[in-house]
């Protein structure tokens, strides 16, 4: 069997963001076997996996992308959205804007660190979409 809905995320400042209970929250009961598909709607935001216990780690993450690609980088041409955008769509394109987890026993099978980040590009909070699919098989 296999459902779709849309989950509408609230509003995040730039940065990387734990949604993994929102993500939770939206979609209530999961099969006992299956997969999550998570597909963000978006260019200039992504999807990762990673440590859910320390912020720290959300931190560093934050300083390092923004020091690998940086605003006001002259050589970009793309500048009719704001001088975060270019760079925004290319922190989107290396993170990836997909992820796919298994499900257990009814539950998310995620590593006992990890997480499910949204990571934001833009310097404004925008709504931002993701299509949760899930494949289910009979048990």
């Amino acid at each position: 069997m296999i459902t779709q809905r849309e989950i509408h995320l609230k509003n995040h400042r730039k940065g990387f963001h734990l949604i993994t209970h929102e993500i939770i929250q939206q979609i209530g009961e999961f099969p006992k076997v299956g997969l999550l598909h998570l597909h963000l709607k978006h260019t200039s935001a992504g999807l990762t996996l990673n440590e859910n216990a320390d912020p720290s780690v959300r931190n560093d993450f934050e300083s390092f992308i923004n020091k690998m690609i940086p605003e006001n980088e002259p050589a970009y041409t793309h500048l009719s959205e704001g001088l975060d955008d270019m760079p925004a769509h290319i922190k989107s394109s290396l993170f990836g804007v997909e992820l796919t987890i298994p499900i257990t026993n009814h539950s998310l099978n995620l590593g006992t660190w990890q997480g499910i980040y949204l990571c934001e590009f833009r310097n404004y909070d925008g709504e931002r979409t993701i299509v949760a699919t899930i494949s289910s098989w009979p048990q």
